[in-house]
């Protein structure tokens, strides 16, 4: 879920109140928000919760209270990173990590599975988040710009070289890239808004383009935020999660999970879950919601509303159980507008023949204190080169590392 903060055409109601350690805010919209929604003033009222539980530094304590499936661990890979966000491993085992609010590319040496030393990659790209290696070059999106290098084999890099400089600017501005199987580049671009029509056709998308940046079109549009794809290791089919929109309740939109495919439109701003309309949007030009959605693709599976997915994972290392492999992770952000809080998670996807089934938990308790307190927010995922999963932490700036051992127990 992003977090927006807006002007009203007319009036905003404001309830305030306390609940554990977080701030309550319900906030009932009896006229459309001006920039935000974009809706007119007959639409449903908009109604939810501002709720952040409470942040608190992780210790040795806190990390005991963490809980994963029987054989698995996690240790501490990096501290002191200061917002680290999306991760890519080198063919030596190096861990690339992007830093969005400073604009630089940090390169982590795995020394045992412990981060040893850090050194600056790049620097001075606005809103530095994607990244992908792929054919010996690293491949960087930031807000507006793609940009690469050549990786050399004694750990420089050659001279970096834009091959986008246009992306769609503002909103969700947190772009992520793949390169995929067809040796295509993909380049996820978040709406500008909550709820509302875009007025350029690239916002709200999944974009694709030649390798070199070149011949740009749409993929798969009606994403609100969809930060998070990856293709399956078998099937080669993409997949995408999804955030949903806000301030429709503490249980709706559900995010979701996508199967995308060329030429297919999910749905938002206009509709939500299973291909319903969203009774908070007015019609669109020229035709109903109801028929509008009929015409869009559903998605795969749902998950908890505002739990607020950031990057998604199939695992294809050789640590974990075999059963591992093909399945993919999420890790979710978790939630400012819903209350009880939800997410602040790694979860599994279970996948059966290349399909998904079903969301089961991997790595949670970072919220305590009954969910008004929290010490971890999942943010970058990626397989380190012995088969751990690393797991970043933008709010607290570290990178975990989750193991497996057949006789470990937690």
């Amino acid at each position: 879920m992003g977090r927006w903060m807006t002007k009203t055409r007319r009036w905003i109601v404001l309830v305030l109140g306390s609940a554990g350690a977080g701030l309550v805010v319900t906030i009932v919209l009896a006229v459309a928000l001006s920039f935000v929604l974009d809706v007119a003033p007959g639409a449903a009222q908009r109604e939810g919760h501002a709720f952040s539980p409470q942040s608190r530094t992780p210790n040795e304590e806190l990390l005991r209270q963490l809980k994963l499936p029987s054989g698995f661990r996690i240790d501490l890979f990096a501290s002191g990173l200061g917002g680290p966000r999306m991760m890519a491993v080198g063919d030596d085992g190096t861990v690339y990590v992007t830093r969005p609010r400073r604009g630089d590319v940090l390169a982590l040496q795995d020394r045992n599975g412990r981060a040893e030393g850090q050194r600056e990659v790049t620097r001075g790209l606005s809103v530095a988040h994607g990244i992908t290696i792929h054919g010996g070059r690293m491949y960087l999106a930031g807000e507006r710009k793609v940009i690469v290098a050549e990786m050399r084999a004694d750990g420089s890099f050659g001279e970096w070289r834009t091959l986008i400089e246009d992306l769609p600017p503002g909103g969700h501005d947190k772009r992520t890239i793949g390169i995929g199987p067809d040796g295509r580049l993909y380049i996820s671009v978040g709406s500008t808004c909550n709820a509302c029509k875009e007025r350029d056709r690239e916002q709200a998308t999944l974009l694709v383009a030649r390798e070199d940046g070149r011949e740009r079109r749409v993929f798969a549009s009606g994403l609100r935020n969809t930060i998070g794809f990856g293709w399956h290791p078998e099937t080669r089919e993409l997949f995408g999660m999804d955030h949903g929109s806000d301030w429709r309740g503490d249980d709706q939109p559900p995010e979701k999970l996508n199967q995308l495919v060329e030429g297919g439109n999910y749905g938002w701003p206009y509709c939500i879950r299973d291909r319903q309309p969203d009774p908070f949007m007015d019609d669109p030009a020229g035709m109903t919601k109801a028929a509008y959605c009929a015409k869009t693709r559903g998605p795969a599976l749902m998950y908890q509303a505002h739990s607020a997915p950031i990057a998604m994972l199939f695992y294809t290392g050789r640590q974990f159980p075999a059963d591992y492999r093909g399945d993919a992770f999420v890790a979710f952000h978790g939630s400012w507008n819903r209350q009880p809080a939800s997410g602040y998670e790694v979860v599994r996807v279970r996948f059966d023949h290349g399909k998904p089934v079903r969301f089961e938990p991997f790595l949670s308790g970072f919220l305590t204190d009954g969910g008004t307190v929290q010490f971890g927010r999942p943010a970058g995922l990626a397989v380190a080169r012995d088969g751990a999963l690393l797991v970043s932490d933008d709010a607290h700036g570290m990178i975990y590392r989750v193991s497996y051992q057949a006789s470990a127990s937690r």
